[in-house]
């Protein structure tokens, strides 16, 4: 990244003004419209406004400054550049000119009357989405798809066929949303199209498959997990999108709060036992696990993990994927990686008695292993382990704690306002005041934008060692845990209601199932 000091010798070399950031709403995108993006990118140039009878430009190379005569031409003003570090005027460049692209009801609406019978096969190397304007019209309809759901935040893109008619629906922070129903008569080639670009087998429509793609959206690379299956009506498609851009996120990012940051780097600090993370299909496990492991990163230690599938590839770390085809099992691989000399293991999730033996086994032998379980609340894990037909003494042995989770939705910075709201909700006594989302642009009317970890900590020490030997239900174990000091879900997302993160009615949505006595 150029420095400031950088920028502005450079700029000073060539007798040209210079800034480091571009604001958006000095930029006049109808100029946008007039000049192709491919020629944008291509000459690192991007026109912001008309300035005293000239067309300001930004530029990124002060040496190339002859595309400045063609836009003298094209828009009949004389060019004043402004030099801008590349990497800020490409980011500008993509996210600008994403906003001019049309709409995926954009492209159904023109699909009326479209020969429908062909599919381009060829997809070898990904294209950024934004470049492929002029495809076919099914291609241009599932690339406008993909390119609305990244713009939107989607983490899921549903197609769902029916007897009438065809649905798409995209999930953006934990919610499903309708988005479009295209013609039912483009259910056959838009799902061929999913199956081209994934690698999969066309003519096979009777079994599920699963594949991935990589795309590129306004300079953003994308991997999709794909998922098919045969319904009644038709093949039903998921897709997982993973904005490889975001990377993985720290401890504090995701929701800890300062001391839990503490004591979870204390526990991923010890040189044995297990720490498991808990909770249902999409609570942000995954996530949670990749930042401990990037804070264990570094050149000292062996890190392997086992994974299905592996989300983010991690520099240094060593990631098996599971393949069952092959016999490639949690467990075999497990076996296989302590003959690799680890010093933390990562187990993407213990689904069975074997794997967790295996898991507990290494703990011992002087490992850190991290896995995930799935159970709603922090205590039921341990019961859960007793369950599958682990010894209580090698559970009360190998675990460390276990870290029970749930994701809530932030209320966007840009339209929170807070309020007074009743005394008592749900038989919560409330703060005298709370924050919610009135619904703007910035997050397309949600009020909501992103989302954040609310977490359960349970430590084990001695105490607990003897209870779960004793084979001690989970509702004790969870009751001695809180007499030392332990926060439940909806305690931490109460504390984050009131610091006016998220809302009162998005802690009691995802933390009902545990207090399902109480009236919602």
């Amino acid at each position: 990244m150029t420095t400031t000091a950088e920028l502005e010798k450079l700029a000073g070399r060539f007798d040209l003004p210079c800034q480091t950031e571009i604001d958006d709403s000095q930029v006049d995108t109808s100029l946008l419209e007039k000049l192709p993006l491919a020629f944008a990118r291509t000459n690192l140039l991007l026109p912001l406004r008309e300035e005293e009878g000239r067309l300001l430009v930004a530029i990124g190379d002060p040496a190339n400054l002859l595309p400045l005569d063609e836009l003298r031409g094209l828009f009949a003003m004389q060019p004043a550049a402004v030099l801008v570090p590349q990497q800020v005027l490409l980011d500008s460049i993509n996210r600008l000119y994403s906003r001019l692209s049309g709409s995926a009801q954009d492209v159904v609406e023109e699909l009326q009357g479209e020969d429908l019978s062909t599919i381009a096969t060829e997809l070898a190397v990904p294209k950024d989405l934004l470049d492929l304007a002029d495809e076919a019209p099914v291609i241009r309809l599932l690339n406008s798809i993909l390119f609305q759901a990244v713009k939107e935040r989607a983490s899921d893109i549903h197609i769902e066929p029916y007897e009438r008619e065809l649905e798409v629906r995209f999930r953006i922070d934990g919610i499903l949303y309708k988005m479009l129903a295209p013609p039912k008569v483009v259910q056959e080639a838009l799902i061929s199209r999913v199956k081209i670009m994934a690698s999969l087998n066309i003519a096979e429509k009777r079994l599920p498959q699963d594949g991935r793609i990589r795309v590129i959206v306004a300079g953003r690379d994308v991997d999709i997990r794909v998922s098919i299956i045969p319904t009644f009506f038709g093949e039903r498609v998921v897709l997982r999108l993973l904005d490889k851009k975001k990377g993985v996120l720290s401890l504090a990012d995701i929701g800890f709060a300062p001391g839990d940051v503490k004591t979870m780097e204390r526990l991923l600090s010890r040189s044995n036992g297990i720490v498991l993370v808990t909770g249902p299909t999409g609570s942000g496990k995954s996530t949670t696990i990749y930042a401990s492991l990037s804070w264990l990163n570094s050149p000292e230690k062996n890190i392997i993990t086992i994974e299905d599938p592996i989300e983010y590839q991690l520099k240094g770390i060593g990631q098996i994927q599971v393949n069952p085809k092959i016999d490639l099992t949690f467990a075999n691989g497990l076996r296989s990686i302590l003959r690799q000399d680890p010093d933390i293991i990562m187990v993407g999730e213990i689904r069975d008695a074997e794997t967790a033996e295996i898991a507990m086994q290494a703990s011992l032998t002087g490992h850190l292993v991290l896995s995930t379980l799935h159970t709603n609340d922090a205590a039921t894990a341990v019961t859960r382990l007793i369950d599958m037909g682990i010894e209580p003494f090698m559970v009360a042995s190998t675990l460390s704690a276990v870290l029970a989770q749930r994701l809530v939705r932030v209320i966007c910075p840009h339209c929170k306002e807070s309020y007074q709201p009743d005394r008592e909700y749900a038989g919560i006594s409330l703060p005298p005041l709370l924050y919610r989302g009135r619904g703007c642009d910035r997050c397309f009317n949600l009020g909501t934008i992103g989302r954040v970890g609310i977490y359960e900590l349970l430590l084990v020490d001695a105490e607990l060692c003897s209870m779960i030997i004793r084979r001690t239900p989970a509702g004790v174990i969870k009751e001695y845990a809180l007499s030392k000091g332990m926060r439940t879900l909806r305690d931490d997302g109460l504390a984050k209601a009131a610091a006016g993160i998220t809302t009162i009615e998005e802690v009691l949505r995802v933390t009902q199932e545990d207090y399902a006595d109480l009236p919602l």
